[in-house]
């Protein structure tokens, strides 16, 4: 339980998305206008990341490492191939069920919901579970689990909501705020994100 919590806390301050890999920009900078929106795509990313990496977890444990399904076998080189289908069908399926119950925030976030499907931070977050599955089980990046790896999956999609949430609602008072015009618009967005990021890592100290 002990390690289970760890994990989980660890993926949200220390090994954030955004601020410790920079993996979902795109989607980060773009979308982070506000915090309706923000909140929306971090709900739905934190969904796919919670459905996909434990689906990916147990494939690559029972089907893709070495002799799961032939003896002397690995096919771990699918791998990619696989996680991408994986991510894909859960993206499709998240589109849908936004589309049918709330179709304003399916407008908002417009083309950058059916691309959570190439969001970096989805498939970096199956990529980074299949490198922690080979660590020491004492190591408290250790995923050894399903569970485990529900822990990392909740956790990698709300530190990328809190990360997107912040900077949503920074850019809102931003709007009224008196920005030097050489600064306006992506200037300021990306000082902002490093100033967040450097304070992110004030946490990367905490000895878990």
């Amino acid at each position: 339980m002990e390690h289970f919590i760890t994990l989980f806390f660890r993926s949200i301050f220390v090994d954030n998305m955004i601020f410790a890999f920079f993996l979902g920009m795109c989607s980060y900078l773009a979308v982070s206008k506000n915090v309706k929106t923000s909140f929306g795509l971090g709900i739905a990313v934190t969904f796919v990341l919670l459905v996909t990496v434990p689906i990916d977890y147990l494939l690559q444990v029972y089907v893709l490492g070495p002799d799961c399904l032939v003896e002397g076998v690995d096919l771990s080189y699918l791998s990619f191939i696989l996680f991408i289908a994986v991510i894909a069908g859960i993206v499709q399926l998240v589109e849908m069920v936004v589309e049918k119950y709330s179709p304003s925030l399916y407008a908002a976030l417009g083309i950058f919901l059916p691309l959570i499907a190439v969001n970096c931070a989805i498939m970096g977050a199956s990529l980074f579970m299949q490198q922690r599955i080979s660590l020491d089980p004492l190591n408290s990046q250790y995923i050894g689990s399903v569970w485990d790896a529900i822990a990392y999956a909740l956790g990698s999609g709300i530190g990328w909501t809190l990360a997107i949430v912040l900077l949503g609602a920074i850019r809102e008072k931003l709007q009224y705020s008196d920005v030097p015009a050489p600064l306006r618009g992506a200037g300021i967005t990306f000082i902002v994100v490093g100033l967040m990021a450097m304070a992110m890592m004030c946490f990367s100290g905490i000895q878990f």
